[in-house]
């Protein structure tokens, strides 16, 4: 029995559905907070089971029988300890087999602000006992994206993360890298650096965005203070504003550049080419 927590967000959807490709569905439960959104799931066959991460008793629930564990990070920025917590401490009482937990690209050494929690949670699943596996994944392609429209709207894309490298691959990319640890029948690894065979520039995405659009789209470069300023200009509560100024900051660092190959590695295939996202945005 495999056990996808979130299974109703974007990565988890995405997780199960490669799951059913190769595992019976009764054989796979979404976990999830609000079951009415999984209705689709269900009349796939997969079984669906109520589990907040703040609610121990839902989760202990949520994981009868569980043999692996997909935890996937909580959206909730700065209460991600004591949920994670929660939802290692359920694991632990069910007797899962395999705990896997998707962190963050280098989380050990990331100086990322959002990193912290990421790093205090791994310290839980070592500490769990468990059989675990770290999908530290690195950045989504659709973060940067998903922002086209106004890039175009606007003539530019705006961003601080300078002349450094991110090597993003798309949801769907991390999302097989996910099912094939889950589904694995070897032993499974320990620390997995998930990240994009191929970093770019943000400028070298301006470029990419002009070229399929016809449209010249320059690349504006911000300081951190700057860019969060006009991210909160633009709707973007503060603290998440501030996490993303701070991530583009570190990234002109070389924070989410990684050159292992080792996500593509795992799925067996090349990860998405930064021609595939844009055109796919576009």
């Amino acid at each position: 029995m495999i056990i996808v927590t979130g299974a109703t967000g974007q990565l988890g959807r995405l997780v199960i559905a490669r799951l059913l490709k190769t595992v019976p569905a009764a054989h796979i439960v979404a976990a999830v907070r609000n079951v009415a959104k999984a209705a689709d799931l269900a009349a796939q066959g997969v079984q669906l089971r109520r589990a907040d991460y703040s609610d121990a008793a839902s989760l202990d629930a949520a994981f009868h029988g569980a043999s692996k564990v997909l935890l996937i990070s909580s959206s909730e920025l700065g209460r991600r300890v004591p949920q994670h917590r929660n939802v290692i401490d359920a694991a632990v009482r069910a007797r899962a087999g395999l705990l896997a937990y998707t962190s963050v690209l280098h989380a050990d050494t990331s100086t990322l602000a959002l990193a912290a929690e990421h790093r205090e949670t791994e310290a839980a699943v070592r500490a769990s006992g468990l059989p675990y596996s770290l999908l530290r994944n690195g950045w989504y392609v659709e973060n940067y994206t998903g922002g086209l429209g106004g890039a175009l709207a606007h003539g530019a894309l705006a961003g601080g993360a300078g002349e450094g490298r991110i090597a993003a691959a798309a949801r769907a990319d991390y999302a097989d890298a996910a099912a094939a640890v889950l589904t694995s029948t070897q032993a499974v690894e320990q620390v997995y650096e998930l990240a994009g065979d191929h970093g770019f520039t943000l400028g070298e995405l301006a470029d990419e965005v002009s070229r399929q659009s016809g449209k010249h789209i320059p690349f504006h470069n911000l300081p951190q203070q700057e860019y969060r300023e006009m991210l909160v200009g633009v709707g973007l509560p503060a603290p998440l504003a501030e996490l993303i100024a701070d991530s583009d900051a570190q990234a002109a660092k070389g924070a989410l550049d990684d050159r292992s190959g080792t996500l593509g590695r795992l799925i067996g295939r090349p990860t998405i080419t930064l021609a595939q996202a844009v055109k796919a945005a576009l």
